[in-house]
This record gives structure tokens, sequence and C-alpha cells, in this order.
């Protein structure tokens, strides 16, 4: 192109009008350039045989915390994270991230500012755990590098390290730990699929050896992991004073893990994840109360669990309501789809823009002050999905829509909205509606009242800061006026937000210890 615009100032045009159509066409050719760019290799003998997996950029101002543990986060200045699949990764052949890679939270690679920056490599392959961290991944060391994404570049990044295998944590006389092969997971999934639980076991278990014991199975937050069992006991939290108190009541503590092949498994059945519900409920706690001398009874069994657990928790009762005598649920997930946050995936055709046309919160503070939007938070788990899409991010959104959607011909959940557009797929509604809770609730009433009287304990802040009080409400004012009653309760906290609870744990053990008689 160059060499016929010479051409032409040789065949007569003006000097000026060849100097424009010189600048133009330099301007086109650089713009077919990579600009600023990635290879990523990995150290020989780290990988021992082609594998596949998505290979993520860290661009950070800080080397604490390390860049990769930062993939996820949602703050508007969030480290920047480049992210693309490769189906054949393998020992001296580079992975390409540029431009033309996803990339969260910046729309565009040249928008970086020009300085120096800690960057680190991740490759992800472990298809069990659906973490950026979990065991086996890959990583690069943190490299301090000054970065101009409008110069042409090519940065090289090496893999040298690897996530060790898991290991559970150590055990004292109280804590204990579990990793259980599933016998249900693992044949859906064509391979080994394990349950982890972390146990917290009454104090006077050592010394009285006859004694048998209810338990609380209790579910945390968004991929919260089994390991929780070992921080709640630590030395001078008010757990372990709680749970070593004369007062408190000798239960069982069992923690459940959320941790899944496609994210927080929601430990319910699903058409993606498989029979996880089946796996907890006829698998996993009968295993750990033989183990553990409990009693062993539906009577029993109890339920507990805030934010994601509230929803696990209500759930679990919902769906298995002879096999727990009671939940205690705060601040649960959606429990009503009309209210799936601020969208009402009934009536609403779009995820991320409002009836009146503006772009709809995901977040707010207390005070009502928007912390990030719809659109931003699944552009967040784009990157982090294979296929550039939430629904395999293993986040917040890709985790809800595995559990609640159906398979997609792709072998992949489908997804309730186009990851780009927001566009709802206005088909998939039916499939949602039997993990919509209240409707669950309402249309099986008649069968499920006298399974479920008086076990159904909910609260939630007024203030959620996830609008998760807009569901609970809903999910109020059916059960206020179900017939026959269903004898529990459901309290708000005016002005309170995500976490907010009315009552100390070991009230929630004594209530639970009430019913048993």
């Amino acid at each position: 192109m160059i060499r016929s615009s010479l051409r032409a100032l040789r065949a007569g045009r003006s000097p000026l009008t060849t100097l424009l159509w010189l600048l133009v066409t330099a301007s086109r050719l650089l713009s077919q350039e990579p600009g600023l760019q990635f290879t990523v290799t990995s150290a020989r003998g780290i990988l021992p045989a082609p594998q596949r997996g998505r290979l993520f950029v860290v661009i950070s101002r800080t080397a604490d915390p390390e860049p990769r543990t930062t993939i996820g986060s949602t703050d508007i200045d969030a480290p920047l994270v480049l992210a693309t699949d490769l189906a054949n990764f393998t020992s001296g052949v580079p992975g390409v991230l540029n431009r033309n890679s996803a990339l969260f939270p910046l729309e565009r690679l040249s928008d970086l500012p020009t300085g120096d920056y800690f960057v680190q490599a991740l490759f992800d392959d472990n298809f069990e755990l659906r973490s950026v961290n979990a065991p086996g991944n890959l990583y690069s060391k943190v490299e301090k590098l000054h970065l101009d994404p409008l110069r042409n570049g090519s940065v090289p990044l090496v893999l040298t390290g690897k996530i060790p295998p898991e290991r559970l944590p150590e055990e004292s006389a109280l804590v204990k730990y579990v990793k259980f092969q599933s016998k249900l997971l693992s044949a859906f999934h064509g391979r080994p699929i394990f349950l982890r639980a972390g146990i917290i076991l009454p104090r006077d278990f050592g010394r009285n050896t006859a004694a048998k014991y209810p338990v609380e199975v209790n579910i945390g937050g968004f991929g919260d992991s089994y390991n929780t069992a070992g921080r709640l006991m630590e030395e001078g939290t008010n757990f372990k004073r709680m749970w070593l108190s004369d007062s408190t009541p000798r239960m069982i503590f069992l923690q459940l893990d959320g941790d899944g092949p496609l994210g927080d498994c929601y430990q319910v059945n699903s058409e993606n994840n498989g029979p996880y519900g089946d796996a907890v409920v006829s698998e996993l706690i009968p295993y750990i109360e033989g183990k553990y001398r409990a009693v062993g009874r539906p009577s029993a069994r109890f339920l507990s669990g805030g934010s994601t657990g509230g929803w696990v928790s209500l759930a679990l009762q919902v769906f298995y309501p002879d096999s727990f005598n009671g939940t205690w649920s705060g601040f649960p997930d959606p429990v009503d789809f009309r209210a799936y946050q601020l969208i009402d995936i009934y009536g609403d055709t779009n995820a991320f823009v409002n009836k009146a046309g503006f772009e709809r919160p995901a977040a707010r503070s207390t005070l009502g002050e928007v912390l990030w939007t719809m659109r931003h938070e699944v552009r967040m788990e784009n990157v982090m999905g294979a296929g550039d899409s939430y629904t395999m991010s293993g986040g917040q959104w890709g985790s809800w829509n595995a559990v609640y959607s159906p398979r997609s011909r792709a072998g992949t959940p489908a997804p309730l909205w186009d990851p780009k557009t927001g566009t709802i797929d206005t088909t998939l509604r039916n499939s949602w509606k039997k993990y919509d809770l209240r409707l669950v609730l309402q249309d099986h009433w008649q069968t499920l009242a006298p399974k479920l009287k008086g076990k159904l304990h909910i609260w939630v802040g007024d203030a959620d800061n996830y609008f998760l009080n807009n569901a609970v409400h809903l999910l109020d004012e059916f059960l206020t006026k179900a017939d026959p009653p269903y004898g529990g309760w459901i309290r708000y906290g005016p002005g309170e937000g995500h976490g907010w609870s009315p009552l100390p744990h070991r009230e929630i053990m004594n209530q639970m210890m009430e019913r048993m008689r």
C-alpha cells in the first residue's frame, strides 16, 4: 500500500495529498498489529501432557495480595484481568493474550495507563473444583514490569509454580475433616467426585463415649470451604468460647463445602451439577453420623446457614422435608425468582437494563449507593468463564445458572441471558421454576405443610446489599396467608445489610434442641 502511494506521488499527486495518504495508510497498518501482548509458556516438566484450560494474565498496581488471587474482584479499580481458552496447551507452545482477549474491568487493553505494574499469569485446568486457585493450576512468578499498551511489544511470562495437591487441614481433638468420594456424583460426572466436610465435635465427645448427639448441618456463604470449621475453632474466636461454654447445647457441627465442578454446587440436585442433594442427604450425612456417634434420626438433624447457606439450608429442608427437623436460614439468596436480586425472570426481558431503561444495580451500600451494576459484574464473570461466558465462570451468577438451568446442546449450562447483551431467554423460565422456593412451597403446600410445620425460620436485613430482602418479603406474603399455617417465623432488620442476624448462634442451637423434645 505504501508503494502504491509512492507511485501516486510520482504520477503527479501533490505532496500534501500524498502525505495524508501515507499517514492514513500507516495508521491502518499499525491498527492491524497486535499491540501489547503477553506470551505465556510453561516451564519444562511442569506440564507433562497437553491440557485444556483457561489462561489468565493479571496486571496489578500491587504485589500484595498476589495478583492471581484477585481474579473475581468486582471493584471498579480491580486489577486488570485478560483471559482466553486454550484447547491444547503444551510445553514449548505459548498461549497468547492481547487486545482480542476477554478483558475486565477496562473495555480495551489500550486504555491501560502507561506505568509500572505487577504481572502474573495463571493456567486453570482443574475441572473438579471451579476455582482459579484450585490444586494443580499453574502460575508464574510475580514480575514488576513497565507497560505501555500504545507501543507494540510482546511480554514473555513463564509458568513455573503449581498449586499443590489438596491436603486436608490438620485435625485436633474436636475438629475433624472428611473427604468422601460420592458414588452418585462420580457416576454422574464419569470421574471421581468428592464431597468434603468439616466437623466440630461437642466438648464432651471424648469423655462420654456412650453419648450420641444431634447434628447441625451448616452451609456457609458463597464458595465457603469446609475448612471454615477449623477457623471457627481457632484460639480467641467468639465461636470457640461459645462452643466450649457450659451453657451451650452439646451437638455435632457439620460444615458442608461449596466447591464443585461448576462453582458453588448449592447442595441440591441439578441437571448440570448432578445429584448433590441426594449425595449429601443419603451418602455424606449418614457416613458422618455413623463415624461420630450421632443420633442418626431426622428429629435430631437440623440445618443452618447464611447467604448462599441461607438458600441451601431452606432448599434442603423444602426438598427433603422428612430428613431434617428445622432450618434457621439467614439472608438467603433469592427465594422467589420474581426478585432474582432485582430481576423478575418471569416478566423482565433483560438482566442488565430495567424497564425504565437504566442500568440495573447488582449491589448497594446500606445507604442505597450503587456499588456495581449487573452488566459490570457479569463482565467480570465473562472473563473468568470458559467461552468468555459467565455460565462457566464459577462465580455467583455462573453458579446460580449452573444449578437452575437445563443443560445446553454443548453440554454446558444454558444461559438464562446472553453474556454480552443481557437479553433473557424466556424459554428457560419453566426450567427454573423448580428452584423457585416460594413457588415450590405454593404449588405443593398441601403436601408440604404438615411436614414443615414449625420448621422454617428466616431472617434478612431490609437494606440487604444484594437486594435479597425483596424475595424474602414475597415468600413472607405467601407463608403469612398459607393454609394450614406454617408455624415458623420471618424477621427483618430495618436498615440492616447483608449478614445481619437477630439471634446469637447459641440461641439458634437452643431452639434446635427444643424441637427435639
